[in-house]
């Protein structure tokens, strides 16, 4: 039965797409079967696995307006035990077309249902708001992982979606987890990255991933070659973070043994509030050496 974890953070350009191609690319380096599904609109998964525009192309759109079952969407992602349902701009017009259907919030879970006993992992790739795509995400996933990028406005950006995670949980999946937050675009040379990273980690504690995705130009690079960095830059920093990030998704689905020890937190939102408040507090660090960012979001 696979896990299907929803990539999500309502603020943009924070990994989210990077994190989704790369843990999704790890995972089927680990030899665990794994689905990416691209649920925003830009494509930008989908063209980051090397495909680039087809109209002729069925994407999740089929799947999630016009009943298409969705095993005839999904395509393999030219990478050994990984699929991909891609997206494209008609998305955008499905995000309107939801509002008006019966059980428009479980459309996505109910698509992807035959799919789970094929899988490992599905790894769904958010849009970069709370919109109807990304609530049909959260509904179909056990688990939300948060991407953050380590500067101070992305912890408010924590709040507000942990905020509207704890209200999904009471009106619509009531069983979703967080898998956890994953700290993006550090930059050890600032001391900017360090306090937001060591805010989280006190708030937050073991919800924190202990990998960490750095700021780093050959994960940058790989999108625009359509393929996953490990396959552009195996040595680079950015595909050994993403393939420790991997094993620590599969140790932790490994020890989880029942909800009682899954990652939830009811109090996130206000944690991460008064981890906001305390990094500006702190005062800012070091804005030189910023580097490249981590690619695509």
């Amino acid at each position: 039965m696979a896990r299907v974890i929803a990539i999500a953070n309502q603020k943009g350009g924070v990994g989210k797409t990077t994190t989704a191609v790369n843990l999704g690319a790890s995972l089927a380096a680990s030899e665990k079967h794994t689905l990416i599904i691209d649920s925003d609109p830009q494509g930008n998964a989908t063209s980051a696995l090397g495909f680039p525009k087809d109209p002729a192309r069925r994407t999740l759109y089929q799947a999630l307006i016009l009943g298409e079952p969705i095993e005839r969407v999904a395509i393999d992602a030219q990478i050994d035990r990984l699929d991909l349902i891609p997206s494209d701009k008609n998305l955008v017009g499905a995000a309107v077309e939801l509002i008006s259907m019966e059980n428009r919030e479980y459309r996505l879970k109910d698509a992807i249902g035959p799919l789970r006993e094929k899988y490992e992992y599905i790894l769904i790739d958010c849009p970069p708001s709370l919109d109807i795509l990304t609530v049909n995400a959260l509904a179909a996933s056990d688990a939300i992982l948060v991407p953050v990028q380590c500067e101070f406005l992305a912890l408010e950006g924590v709040s507000e979606l942990l905020d509207t995670l704890a209200r999904l949980r009471r009106s619509i999946n009531p069983s979703l987890a967080i898998e956890g937050i994953l700290l993006t675009m550090y930059d050890d040379r600032t001391t900017l990255s360090k306090q937001v990273a060591a805010d989280l980690r006190s708030f937050f504690g073991s919800q924190v991933f202990e990998s960490v995705i750095p700021r780093n130009v050959r994960l940058a690079e790989a999108p625009s070659h359509g393929m996953p960095v490990m396959f552009y830059d195996i040595h680079s920093k950015g595909a050994d973070s993403y393939m420790q990030l991997a094993k620590e998704v599969i140790v932790n689905a490994q020890k989880r043994v029942g909800p009682g020890i899954e990652r939830t937190d009811q109090g996130a939102g206000t944690a991460a509030a008064s981890a906001a408040a305390a990094a500006g507090g702190g005062g800012g660090g070091s804005s030189s050496g910023g580097g490249s960012g981590t690619g695509t979001e």
